[in-house]
């Protein structure tokens, strides 16, 4: 048996008065995706377990089967393991997005989505800058045991990585895509305890300086004469330690011999590190609505070939109602659907060996607020040749549901799951 799953990330919703009170997923035409709920059997799934925020490097690792409050050491230690930075024991490491204001407030969490190009000019210019900084903010202890405490290291458009040695975890920050169209300052970082209050000053006055350095520079006055946002300050959060996982291999070893992993994000290929996936990028993959479909699609079904699980990731619905584009949403789910799930579905029908392929999101993006909720996501488990043994564990029978939908699949065989019932039931059933 091989094992596909394709994430459509945040693509859950909630009914939106532009689509006649649908969700994206409602009003998309996806009859491919549609094919593997009616094919299939159906679900929902908590993702995120109480008592944690709706990220997706929570979702992930939640629908995955892991443990999170015993893996999970902040998004910024999983981007590291894709960039392949390495977190030493005194060091943290955390997400950091360059950002657009507009005055008191977050315009948005991407600088419109900047280039990795321009993008790349302004991190090495911040690197370039820091020694001036470390001059006027000697006094934080961090800085004083160690001038060259801090780091910045580019990714991947607007996902950068921030490291800071002997700086601390236990700070609050607020993603920046949950305050879209709000004021910053109230958000600025927080200790959780007095151990962490250097590294929380110390953030402070990063991003206070970086809207300093980064208001007038040359990439920036072109984008304001361009008419885009410009990349005027960086937004550190969600910092960790090295994290400690075991891998899909050793958490599922009759099931999972070898795997790949397909994204656009370093999120997801840190995750997919972790787990001992072999980490496969595309060239044109974007995480935007113009991602290359084609050549995700086609590098999944090659690593199928010889793989026995592969994990596909589609950024772009998130992105979408990030954006609050309800009608890019929905385009976005037809996108998947014509260019990847339904080629995939095609070319596996064939296959002699059988392929089990699960569709999910990861977490709702509703576009009414623009960032994750917490609300189970629905589920569909297709199989290209299903046993016809009632007495096979094996076997995928229908259970009914028509569509691909947080409605539809409300009502699905397997009813709600949570923790690590949907990966045991994919992987093993």
């Amino acid at each position: 048996m091989k094992y596909l799953i394709i994430l459509a990330d945040g693509a859950a919703d909630e009914p939106i008065d532009m689509l006649g009170g649908k969700t994206p997923l409602q009003a998309a035409n996806k009859p491919n995706i549609d094919r593997i709920a009616r094919e299939g059997v159906n679900g929902r799934l908590v993702t995120v377990p109480e008592g944690f925020h709706p990220g997706s490097e929570i979702a992930h690792l939640g629908l995955l089967g892991y443990d999170v409050a015993k893996v999970f050491e902040g998004r910024g230690s999983l981007e590291a393991a894709s960039m392949q930075v390495s977190i030493d024991d005194d060091e943290v490491a955390m997400r950091c997005n360059i950002i657009c204001l507009e005055g008191d407030n977050i315009k948005n969490h991407s600088a419109g989505n900047i280039s990795n190009e321009e993008a790349a000019v302004l991190i090495e210019h911040l690197n370039q800058r820091l020694p001036e900084f470390v001059a006027k903010h000697s006094d934080n202890p961090i800085l004083a045991n160690d001038p060259n405490a801090i780091r910045f290291f580019e990714g991947v458009s607007y996902r950068h990585l921030l490291k800071i040695r002997g700086g601390k975890k236990f700070v609050r920050c607020t993603p920046p895509h949950d305050r879209i169209g709000k004021p910053w300052r109230p958000e600025m970082p927080s200790a959780e305890n007095t151990e962490s209050e250097a590294t929380a000053q110390l953030l402070r006055d990063l991003i206070l300086w970086s809207q300093e350095v980064l208001g007038q520079h040359p990439v920036n006055k072109n984008r304001v004469a361009e008419g885009k946002d410009p990349a005027n300050s960086i937004w550190p959060w969600s910092l960790g330690y090295r994290p400690q996982m075991q891998t899909l291999h050793e958490l599922f070893p009759n099931r999972i011999q070898s795997g790949a992993v397909i994204s656009a994000v370093d999120l997801i290929f840190g995750i997919g590190v972790y787990c001992g996936l072999k980490k496969v990028e595309v060239p044109g993959a974007t995480g935007l609505w113009d991602t290359n479909y084609e050549g995700k699609r086609n590098a999944a079904l090659r690593e199928l070939r010889d793989k026995d699980f592969v994990f596909l990731h589609v950024e772009a619905t998130d992105e979408a109602g990030h954006d609050g584009d309800a009608e890019l949403k929905k385009q976005c789910v037809e996108m998947l659907d014509e260019k990847v799930v339904g080629p995939i579905l095609n070319r596996v029908a064939s296959w002699e060996e059988p392929v089990r392929v699960a569709i999910l999101p990861d977490h709702p993006t509703p576009i009414k607020y623009r960032t994750h909720t917490m609300t189970p996501v629905p589920f569909a488990i297709w199989q290209n040749h299903p046993s016809k043994d009632a007495s096979d564990p094996a076997m995928i029978v229908a259970d009914g549901v028509q569509s691909f939908d947080e409605e539809a699949c409300f009502n699905g065989a397997f009813g709600l799951l949570e923790k690590d019932q949907f990966i045991r039931d994919f992987l093993e059933k």
